[in-house]
């Protein structure tokens, strides 16, 4: 592997994601943090909630989804990443033609665990765009629940309400999309 693959290759994620963890672990005691995200985000998100809390979430989940399905196709090189699978599975057909433990499915193997890293990489590059966006949206969520006791379809929190549609809209919004 090059050396632009090995060094930098989780850099910016890592920075990425150690601002989300304190953005998350300041959130309460930090108050600028809370107060700018309730200033944009009660005004439009929390009125779509106070509208309709079910079919406001809907839209929201829709949104945030269709938002990350667009960030991932964008963001990444959709063809690279077409062909490392494409790669990978026809590795893996190989592989199970040969008996395991074999020098061949050994050699397949390490074929195929090299493929991992880059592809990895190449998948990965959008959580940089997204991760803090979405610790800060989950932060808001979790305070506006907090207040009121809702209960989606009657017995899921808004995490697993939330959870279940993204990946219903994610898979869907992918399919049209054509995202890998």
């Amino acid at each position: 592997m090059d050396k632009e693959g090995k060094e930098g290759s989780f850099r910016g994620l890592f920075i990425i994601m150690i601002i989300s963890l304190l953005i998350a672990l300041f959130w309460n005691s930090f108050p600028p943090i809370k107060n700018a995200v309730n200033y944009v985000l009660n005004p439009s998100a929390g009125n779509l909630l106070n509208w309709n809390i079910g079919y406001g979430m809907t839209i929201l989940v829709l949104i945030l989804s269709l938002f990350i399905t667009i960030v991932q196709k964008y963001m990444t090189d959709q063809e690279t990443l077409r062909e490392m699978k494409k790669e990978q599975k026809e590795l893996q057909e190989q592989m199970k033609k040969l008996e395991p433990g074999s020098k061949e499915h050994g050699e397949l193997s390490m074929k195929s665990i090299k493929l991992i890293g880059p592809m990895m990489k190449l998948s990965m590059r959008p959580a940089i765009y997204t991760a803090i966006p979405f610790i800060l949206f989950f932060r808001w969520f979790a305070d506006f629940f907090a207040q009121i006791d809702f209960k989606f379809l009657g017995f899921l929190s808004w995490f697993w309400f939330y959870l279940i549609a993204s990946i219903i809209f994610g898979s869907i919004f992918r399919k049209i999309l054509k995202v890998v």
